[in-house]
């Protein structure tokens, strides 16, 4: 998806869920939690969602949090539909697999719009090598670094400090000493927790 340069607070509220990543968003749902729109939390004669609205809203849900055009995002669907499993667990755990959801899971960067520029510079070194694609999938031992020499790495090393009260999923073993992550194992659906409804994802592309 390309970068959404719009209003995103009310993409947030729109969804109900802070889909972007940012902490200040929490807020804004804390503090307006229904849809925008000049009637604020008034429901009352407002057009019923069909089942199929419903699945779309959920189908942008994980949009968004993982920044992907509907192309990209149903080459993955239908990926995670040929693997042995659960197809939505399966999706889950390829989206997560993302080097810009690494590098923001292991506190690299404080938003998932960070972690995808770091990587599009030309920062991040997987297994030492540069990689500049953030929708590259990570695999199992990769081990993420950033590059000495650069100002980024000090960048790194304070998101590191700052963000420490974010905990690092159970999948990455996280060196902040040496701004260093390694993927010690693939990330399994069930353990993620999804921003989205996966059945109604699932049942979307299935019509």
């Amino acid at each position: 998806m390309p970068k959404y340069l719009g209003p995103k607070g009310k993409v947030v509220r729109r969804l109900g869920v802070n889909v972007f990543g940012n902490p200040k968003f929490d807020k804004v749902l804390a503090k307006r939690p229904y849809a925008p729109g000049i009637h604020g939390p008034v429901t009352k004669g407002r057009k019923r969602v069909s089942e199929y609205g419903r699945q779309l809203v959920e189908k942008q849900k994980l949009k968004f949090t993982y920044g992907l055009r509907e192309k990209q995002f149903r080459k993955l669907f239908e990926k995670a539909q040929s693997m042995e499993g659960v197809t939505g667990h399966n999706l889950l755990t390829l989206l997560e697999r993302r080097l810009d959801m690494i590098v923001y899971r292991a506190r690299m960067a404080a938003t998932k719009d960070a972690a995808r520029q770091l990587i599009s510079h030309g920062h991040v070194l997987v297994n030492g090598r540069r990689v500049d694609v953030p929708s590259y999938s990570v695999k199992k031992d990769d081990v993420i670094t950033v590059k000495e020499a650069t100002r980024s790495k000090g960048i790194v090393m304070r998101n590191l400090k700052e963000n420490g009260m974010r905990e690092a999923p159970e999948w990455l073993e996280v060196n902040d000493k040496d701004a260093e992550c390694t993927v010690f194992k693939y990330p399994v659906g069930a353990e993620i927790q999804s921003p989205a409804d996966l059945q109604m994802i699932v049942e979307l592309y299935s019509r």
